[in-house]
């Protein structure tokens, strides 16, 4: 994958395996800032795409933020009971963290893509559209892996889909494949700087996790496929704003 190709330095120069585009030695900071902003905005427009707010709107829905927990994700999209909804909404908020790392990675290398990574999953947290108030992150988390390193996105849906179908818990089974990602990425497949920036991107999303986390304590967490309940309903009970 381009994205992962190594770059072959010139004096002055980092130029892409494969390509014409170079950008200035990272050390020479007054001249590589604007290309770290420009990925790292690219990939924040990007991120801020709010999927699952336009296919429901798309389909008539209304606004998923009043219904169920409030959050534009995936797991609140499913409670409609709009499964392809749902889908469409994964596919989306995934995507839109693969389509920046592989863009900006094609262009000027793997450390580029790393921040691009970085843009798409802050967007999708704190989307400008929506007044900075985004969903959790998980689906474009492992959008951005897809990108940048594919064997890892294998191990890491797999332990999604592992946790979700013995418990049932969407947030649980994000959590423990953001906790597992930047470990396996260190001691099994040697990516350390990537690793490092899946560290970053695993605390901000237990960071938007700390309500499922104190409910999970609490054994109130919603499990997949829960019925969807108007937002005001789901505040008003004990249990507070839902995944």
């Amino acid at each position: 994958m381009d994205a992962l190709a190594a770059p072959r330095h010139d004096a002055g120069t980092i130029r892409i395996h494969g390509g014409n585009n170079s950008v200035p030695d990272p050390i020479s900071w007054e001249f590589a800032w604007p290309y770290y902003l420009a990925a790292l905005a690219f990939g924040y427009l990007l991120g801020s795409i709010p999927f699952g707010l336009i296919v429901t709107r798309m389909a008539g829905l209304g606004d998923i933020r009043k219904i169920g927990s409030g959050n534009i994700g995936t797991t609140n999209v499913l409670r409609t009971g709009r499964k392809s909804l749902a889908a469409a909404t994964l596919l989306g908020d995934g995507l839109k963290g693969t389509a920046a790392v592989l863009v900006v990675g094609q262009m000027y290398g793997q450390e580029m893509a790393l921040i691009a990574g970085l843009g798409a999953f802050l967007g999708h947290l704190f989307p400008v559209w929506l007044k900075f108030k985004g969903g959790k992150g998980f689906a474009t988390y492992l959008g951005v892996l897809l990108g940048l390193y594919w064997p890892m996105f294998l191990l890491a849906a797999a332990i999604w889909i592992a946790m979700a179908f013995i418990f049932r818990y969407s947030s649980l089974s994000a959590l423990t494949a953001s906790l597992s990602t930047p470990i396996l990425l260190y001691f099994a497949f040697h990516q350390f700087q990537m690793a490092e920036m899946f560290v970053l991107l695993g605390v901000l999303l237990w960071a938007k996790h700390h309500e499922n986390i104190g409910r999970l304590l609490r054994g109130r967490e919603s499990r997949i496929g829960s019925s969807s309940k108007p937002v005001s309903d789901a505040a008003s009970a004990p249990d507070g704003r839902g995944r």
